[in-house]
């Protein structure tokens, strides 16, 4: 697992304020794809604890008590990341994640 710099670049060019334009089919289908994914209550949990972990990363160690399997929790980390709302990076035997500036200023941007 590597950090995913350019899914958080594309996400983050994504789209504009909802109020300023429509989106094109392009930004509306990454735009659900990233709501879709927060669309899980086990995923907005773990997106909501690695985003307000103190430093701007959880390691998977940290975050993984949120009821559910440990298999369960990585597939939804997965999930996650796939739509480029997470980054991970491998640290020995554990894994960090972090949820992108650019990611949380695109979500801020387009809710605006």
């Amino acid at each position: 697992m590597s950090n995913m710099p350019s899914t958080a670049v594309s996400v983050a060019a994504c789209c504009p304020p909802l109020t300023e334009r429509a989106l094109t089919a392009e930004e509306a289908e990454r735009t659900a794809a990233m709501f879709k994914a927060l669309g899980d209550p086990v995923r907005l949990r773990l997106f909501s604890l690695v985003a307000s972990h103190e430093g701007g990363e959880a390691c998977v160690c940290d975050i993984s008590d949120v009821g559910v399997s440990q298999p369960t929790v990585s597939h939804h980390l997965k999930k996650l990341r796939e739509a480029g709302l997470l980054s991970s990076e491998r640290r020995g035997t554990w894994v960090y994640y972090r949820v992108e500036p650019a990611v949380m200023a695109m979500m801020g941007r387009l809710l605006a």
